[in-house]
């Protein structure tokens, strides 16, 4: 799979999250170019501020190889990570950060921090952001306008 696909994917999660009322963001976990995790935002069904789209993908690509150091291991976010997740990633030792669209409020990455470019982190993780940047952008727009009544 390339990176559309994995972006694709993440985005199909985030669509998943659309459909149970939750803010539409999806992540995958990716090693050797499989899928070990996936993840949707669950704040509101699991009443936890931690249930992030990328803490679930992080929890269950650490399960899927038995191990919560993902080395070798890249995550597909449709949003920019805010500092708890920019943090989890860190911390299981991802090699590579895709996100779709920035997050102008909590964006820890490029918009309201540069979280990753810290150089006292304990781990480097190379990212990259605006990767199929208009449909993560629509999704998140659809669901906050329906909220909205527009």
């Amino acid at each position: 799979m390339y990176l559309d696909d994995h972006m694709s994917l993440a985005i199909s999660m985030a669509e998943i999250a659309y459909e149970k009322d939750e803010v539409p963001v999806g992540a995958v976990v990716v090693k050797n170019g499989e899928v070990i995790g996936k993840g949707f935002n669950n704040v509101i069904s699991k009443n936890s501020v931690t249930a992030h789209a990328e803490i679930i993908a992080i929890n269950n690509a650490s399960r899927s190889i038995n191990n919560y150091r993902l080395k070798n291991c890249e995550i597909y976010v449709t949003l920019e990570p805010c500092h708890m997740c920019a943090k989890a990633i860190v911390d299981a030792r991802l090699d590579y950060l895709y996100f779709g669209a920035n997050e102008p409020k909590t964006g820890a990455i490029e918009s309201i921090d540069q979280f990753l470019s810290n150089n006292n982190l304990n781990h480097k993780v190379t990212f990259s952001g605006g990767h199929m940047k208009k449909e993560s952008s629509e999704i998140l727009k659809k669901f906050f306008r329906s909220k909205r009544g527009l």
